[in-house]
Parts: structure tokens; C-alpha cells; sequence
């Protein structure tokens, strides 16, 4: 499995297409307080559920606050036969926050 920092993220999220996505595996209350513009949200527990539809996006950066919920569901979905997972293992939405980057 591919795992990049959250800065890594940060620089390329001017540059995705349509085709990549940043999946927020945060609570529906923590996305709600602020996430990344253009993030999905879904939790890290239930992220099994949608497993079979994130396999039309070329690649899925799998991220959360701190970089244990993403490793747990970037495990789940390679699990489940996706290729196109990265995970955000070092930094989260925590520091994302903390640099004062941009968010929804």
C-alpha cells in the first residue's frame, strides 16, 4: 500500500482530476466541522460499504485526523480488491488545521 504525508496531499490536490478522490474516513461530526474541499465522507467502520464504487476513481487518498483510522481503512479496502488506495498515514486533518490550508 502507498502512503504519503498529509503535505504530499496538500501539494497535490491543485493538480487531481475528476478521476481521483480524498475520502474523509472521519465521524459525519468531524467532517462537519471542516474537511478538505471536495472530500467524501465516510466512516472508517462503514467504509466497506462502498468499496465496490470507489473502484471507478484512479486513485483514493484515504485520510482522517490523525492517520490510524485511514490505515485501518485503507487495509479494509485493499482487502477488498482495490488497487487504487493511498493512505494519508502521517499527519491528518489535524495538522491540516493546524497549517491554516484551506477547508469546506
Amino acid at each position: 500500500m502507498k502512503k504519503i504525508s498529509i503535505d504530499e496531499l496538500h501539494d497535490l490536490t491543485p493538480n487531481m482530476g475528476d478521476d481521483d478522490l480524498i475520502l474523509d474516513v472521519r465521524t459525519p461530526a468531524e467532517f462537519s466541522g471542516g474537511h478538505i474541499a471536495g472530500a467524501r465522507n465516510q466512516d472508517h467502520e462503514e467504509v466497506g460499504l462502498i468499496a465496490e464504487e470507489l473502484k471507478k476513481h484512479k486513485t483514493v487518498y484515504v485520510h482522517c485526523k490523525m492517520g490510524g483510522r485511514a490505515q485501518k481503512a485503507a487495509e479494509e479496502l485493499e482487502a477488498a480488491g482495490l488497487t487504487n488506495i493511498v493512505c494519508v498515514s502521517q499527519g491528518g486533518m489535524h495538522r491540516w488545521m493546524e497549517m491554516g490550508w484551506e477547508t469546506e
